[in-house]
């Protein structure tokens, strides 16, 4: 089987394809979508079974789940975990309206995190609320029970979801207040790095592809590798050219520039410093 041939960095970040998405498993469905102009103290109690996220674009009201309230006006959106009692309730003189979106998913919890809620956090204020009015606009305009529709729907869903996850990120700086493994995030930058080691990345364009600040990339590869991510990107580098020195006949030059150094001068002095000993005699003692 031929060997899939990556894009070259550059191509990467400036062309209009994208390549090498990673394999992931949402397993999201939209359960139900709607809008609704409520009614002075029009309210709901009791659980549902999905998430649902409402998105008031107009007036105010409460929402309470466990002894605590929340006040909701217009630009802010509230979340109903599943199997937990909620209580909810239009203003009585300045009702809200609202969208809404209900779901499920085996990874719905991680989705939410990243889009700021939490358990004790379920109410967030959102900017751009007419954007998201366009969402469920879209969604709502797709009536047919085909495949086709339901897939976009789903895709819509995915897209709104996206969004906030954005604006989360633009107003915390992300990902400090998230509760996500680092490891995801360096499994994501080495498989970066092993597709392109030989072009002239950099830490700060791994961390752009990764989606995180160098920081928080350089601080999950000290917790999960024990070296931060410039030593570990060098160390690669220098671990290809040693397979490459004992299984090919390159010169030291060609080698240089296959794992991403410029000239052989800056190779060899590191490589001399991580093996001890020069590219010429380590492949003579091997």
């Amino acid at each position: 089987m031929a060997k899939t041939k990556h894009p070259r960095i550059e191509d990467y970040f400036n062309s209009s394809s994208i390549y090498d998405l990673m394999e992931s498993s949402m397993e999201l469905s939209l359960v139900h979508c709607g809008k609704e102009k409520c009614e002075p103290l029009h309210s709901f109690k009791g659980k549902r079974d999905e998430y649902i996220i409402h998105f008031v674009s107009k007036g105010k009201g409460s929402f309470s789940v466990d002894n605590k309230t929340w006040h909701v006006s217009a630009g802010q959106m509230f979340i109903i975990y599943p199997d937990m009692p909620v209580f909810y309730i239009a203003d009585e003189s300045d009702p809200w309206h609202y969208e809404w979106v209900g779901f499920k998913g085996t990874h719905t919890n991680t989705i939410l995190t990243h889009c700021g809620f939490s358990a004790d956090n379920p109410v967030i204020d959102i900017e751009d609320i007419k954007t998201i009015g366009g969402y469920i606009d879209n969604i709502l305009s797709l009536k047919q029970f085909s495949f086709a529709a339901d897939l976009t729907r789903q895709g819509i869903l995915l897209e709104l979801l996206g969004h906030i996850c954005e604006l989360n990120y633009k107003n915390t700086g992300l990902p400090n207040n998230l509760q996500i493994s680092s490891n995801i995030y360096v499994d994501h930058a080495i498989d970066f790095i092993n597709r392109y080691y030989g072009e002239h990345i950099t830490v700060a364009a791994i961390a752009d592809c990764v989606g995180i600040s160098r920081v928080h990339l350089n601080n999950c590869f000290k917790q999960e590798m024990g070296v931060n991510i410039q030593s570990f990107l060098i160390d690669y580098r220098l671990h290809q050219a040693s397979l490459l020195l004992t299984n090919t006949n390159f010169s030291v030059t060609e080698i240089a520039l296959k794992v991403g150094y410029p000239d052989s001068l800056s190779f060899s002095k590191a490589f001399k410093k991580k093996y001890g000993s020069s590219p010429k005699y380590y492949r003579i003692s091997c």
